[in-house]
Order: C-alpha cells, then structure tokens, then sequence
C-alpha cells in the first residue's frame, strides 16, 4: 500500500521526466470511444426512444420518459433529511458569495480619439449541467456547477443525473433536493455518455445546449470529446486527485485520513504524499491500514492506494518537494508544511490549493465557497477550475468614426501588402474621400 519514490540524494530531473515518474492514473480515452460513438449516434438518430433503450440494458431502468416530474423535485426537497438541506444551504451561500466576486462587467478602452474597443461578456444560453450518481451521488456537485452558471446569467439550465434504481428510477433524492433548492426545475434521468449526447443533440423534452460541464466517468469524458465542438466542455476531467506536500511539521493522523478521503472517491483516485521527512512517511504508512479498515468503504480505497497512481515520494526539502507537485499540478494540493501560506504562494501549478492542517480537501468538496470541479491528469498546467468565467464569453466591440479609420489606414495597407492581401487595404481605401 502507498508505494515509495525517493527522489533524494540527486538532482530533480525535468518537468516533463519528473512528471513522468509520478504516480497518476492511466485513463485511456480513446479505447472507449468505439463503444460510446455509436450510442451517441443512435442518440441523435433515434432521440428519446435510443434513451430509453439504452438506458434499460445500462441502468436497469426502463421508463418512458426520462424527464423528471417537476412534483418529485418538490418531494424531494419536503422530505430530505433536515440536516442534509441545512449543510446544502449553507454550501450554496458559501459558494454564491465567493463566485459572485468572479462576475465580470464590461470594458471600454478609448485607443484614439474617435476609436474604441469594448469587451462585452455575455453569458452561454444554455447548458447540461451533469452530476455522477454511480459510485457516490455527488449532489454537491450540483451546487458547484449551478451556482457560477446562476451568477454568469445563464437563461437555460438542465440537469442530468443517473437513474437509481431504488429511487423509482429518479436520480438520487439528493440531487433532487440540491435542484430544488436552486430553483432547477428541469432534471433529467439519464446518465453516462448518452446523457453528454442527449444534451449534445437534444432528444424527448431536452433541447440541444450550447455547453456542457460537470464529471464523470470515462464515457462521459469520451462523449465530452467526441461532441466537442457542437458543444462547449469544461474539461475532460479523469480520476480524482489529490497530492500532500508535507514536512515534520504534519500531523500524519491528519495525512493518512485526507488520503484516504480522496481514495474513497474511484478505485482509480490518486493519493500522493510528497515530503522531505522519512519520519512522517512511516507514521502516515502505519496509520493508514487501520485507517482504511474502519471506513465504510474500505475495497475501493484500498484498490486506489495500492495502485500505480498512489504513493509516497521522499525529496530532500520542500523546495525540491515544490518542484515535485509543480510538475504533477494536482488536482487538489494540500501544503502542510512550516510557514504553510508562504510555501502555498509559490505553487504554480494546481486546479486548488488547501493552506495549512485546517484546509483538508473535504472542506473544499463541499463547504469552503471554493469550486470543487477541477482540473485533473497534470491538466492544471494549463486549465481553471469551474468558475463563472466558464459560462462567459467575451465579445469585442469595435466602433471607430471616420477620422479614426483614416488615421491608421497607412499602417493597415501595409500590413495587408505585406501579407499579401490587397482587398483587406481596399476595404479601407473604399472609405476614404477623394
């Protein structure tokens, strides 16, 4: 369990080799896209009917419509258990204060007299907002996804979720209730990548979006690929993640348990431990079987703690140590180390980062205001996390009077010359007074 890679005694590699010898999760998106093709395209041939069929031989569910009645969302809300409707509103407020400062207002640059430049954002019309229900129903998720959508201005929501079988067929009550709570009336009971390709498409009452956010499995993540470009994606998000950068300063009951926590997510999450004291590494390595054996689900964390994207890396100090989570841009990085907010500062390279023994992951999932779909696969490199920026798009207006244009039309002639597009220089000329 927890296998070790000691990286002391010699100098670091590079990022691209140092990456390479991290543990991390093999997600082989393409050998599914031979299954998931061809249900998306019986999707969009055979619209809700496809639905059913597939859902049936998937599920185990076969109902004639899979949109959710609008009087079992209500139910829901009635009879969810008082203290689950109470964590979920303070999540939703929590969320709502720190998204609502991501909202973006226009910009007016004047460039010259007479010229001006504006950055509209206008929000996507409507979006499929997805939410697992397979291993855990992750009705947090709704209120991730929702929230920054709401703030962004989106006029259109749709839910999807998978049909539970001991639910009548409904997604989780869960679920339900989070969309009820945030006034999301239109639910659907679909799952997996025909859920991606009923959004894509459209099919029974659910019109075509226009983006699609939310994770999932790896047949959601290859219909997100296979539809990109009709649609708008967040990302194609893989196996959970987290990574802990930590010192002699760490409490290792703090450390086992917050790996364990993120294994308890998929057989296939990752856990990994980075730190410069062998001390700690062997007290969090004892603490852990016990740790594991008292946890409901101890199969499934213990299948992503032994796997080969699970492990312990020793460094020879935090410096090299930051080196080391930079090139692995975890999905969730946890700094618990000395001075944790300064060491925190200098990572680059994370979807979100959690300061010091009181920022575990879990406070993220569910109640910090923070946004807990995020990059994952070393993607934090280059991507953000879901925000209200996802659901914006930025629009340039560019208005110039007459003395404006003809002021710079020398320079766009030029340009145009040199790069061989003379009708380009006379679309400007055209303009111009004799």
């Amino acid at each position: 369990m927890l296998s070790r890679i000691d990286l002391r005694g010699s100098a670091l590699p590079g990022v691209r080799e140092l990456s390479g010898l991290l543990p991390r999760a093999a997600t082989d998106i393409d050998s599914v896209l031979t299954t998931v093709r061809p249900l998306c395209e019986d999707v969009r041939v055979r619209g809700a009917q496809a639905v059913r069929e597939i859902t049936a031989r998937l599920d185990g569910v076969d109902a004639e419509d899979f949109a959710v009645p609008p009087a079992a969302i209500t139910e829901a809300l009635a009879t969810i258990d008082p203290a689950v409707r109470a964590a979920l509103e303070e999540a939703i407020a929590r969320v709502r204060r720190v998204h609502a400062d991501q909202a973006r207002t226009d910009v007016t640059t004047q460039v010259v007299r007479g010229g001006t430049v504006t950055e509209r954002w206008v929000p996507v019309r409507r979006v499929g907002l997805y939410v697992p229900g397979g291993l855990a129903p992750l009705l947090s998720s709704v209120v991730m996804n929702v929230v920054p959508a709401q703030i962004a201005g989106v006029e259109s929501i749709a839910v999807a979720s998978p049909p539970q079988r001991d639910n009548g067929g409904l997604p989780d009550p869960g679920v339900l209730a989070a969309c009820a709570l945030l006034g999301v009336t239109e639910v659907y009971a679909v799952g997996g990548a025909q859920a991606i390709a009923v959004f894509g498409y459209g099919a029974g009452s659910c019109e075509p979006v226009d983006m699609v956010t939310g994770p999932g499995n790896v047949y959601v993540t290859a219909a997100k690929r296979l539809l990109r470009g009709l649609i708008g994606i967040d990302s194609e998000a893989g196996p959970t993640e987290v990574a802990i950068l930590a010192d002699e300063t760490a409490d290792p009951v703090h450390v086992a348990a917050d790996l364990i926590s993120q294994a308890e997510h998929d057989p296939l999450a990752g856990a990994v431990l980075v730190t410069d004291s062998e001390e700690l590494a062997d007290a969090v390595l004892a603490l852990v079987p016990a740790q594991v054996a008292a946890t409901k689900h101890s199969d499934r964390i213990s299948t992503a703690l032994h796997g080969n994207q699970s492990g312990i890396v020793l460094v020879d100090d935090v410096d090299a140590g930051l080196r080391v989570v930079d090139a692995y841009a975890a999905e969730h990085l946890e700094i618990q180390t000395r001075d944790a907010r300064a060491v925190a500062a200098r990572v680059r390279n994370a979807g979100a980062v959690f300061v010091g023994a009181w920022s575990p992951v879990s406070l993220g999932d569910y109640c910090a205001g923070s946004n807990h779909v995020l990059p994952t696969g070393g993607c934090a490199r280059h991507s953000s996390g879901l925000s209200v920026q996802t659901f914006l798009r930025g629009i340039h207006v560019v208005e110039y009077d007459e003395q404006a244009l003809a002021e710079v039309a020398g320079h766009i002639d030029a340009l145009a010359g040199a790069e061989d597009l003379p009708a380009h220089a006379a679309a400007v000329r055209a303009r111009q007074r004799a």
